[in-house]
């Protein structure tokens, strides 16, 4: 019975350390490159790297790591140093219309092709979002044409 009481032991230290993010949360990669691993190591599999501005949602955190969802569902590991509270989103339509208000039949602004990051600048009412392209141009994206919010 020690290995059980170990197990156990264990057990309860990672679920004290372990500690979720129950309301969706946001947040965005800090660095030009941050890789995604499959464990909270530098020592686990290397599976991708991504780019500044990236959106992920925090799922857990643990001392120094954040385990987190892209855009595609994917569950990996990243380091939490490289993350920022910045938020931004990832157009996931082929082509999103940017709006010059938070209306379908506002003057369109912009387009944002799939995977495009946008600046989130506000989360407005009627499931819009005001947005800032990296080139300056801002206007409003129905939610539904991105990812991270």
């Amino acid at each position: 019975m020690p290995g059980r009481r170990r197990n156990l032991i264990a057990a309860a230290f990672v679920a004290v350390a372990a500690t979720p993010a129950w309301a969706l949360e946001f947040r965005s990669v800090a660095e030009n490159a941050a890789v995604l691993y499959d464990a909270p190591s530098v020592r686990a599999r290397k599976l991708y790297v991504v780019n500044r501005g990236y959106p992920v949602e925090v799922v857990v955190v643990v001392e120094g790591w954040i385990k987190v969802r892209d855009a595609s569902g994917e569950l990996t590991w990243i380091e939490s140093k490289f993350l920022a509270d910045k938020r931004t989103v990832m157009v996931k339509v082929p082509l999103a219309q940017i709006h010059q208000s938070a209306d379908d039949s506002a003057p369109v602004v912009f387009q944002a092709q799939q995977n495009v990051i946008l600046e989130l600048v506000d989360v407005t009412s009627g499931g819009w979002l005001r947005v800032k392209h990296r080139d300056g141009q801002s206007g409003f994206v129905k939610v539904t044409q991105v990812w991270g919010a």
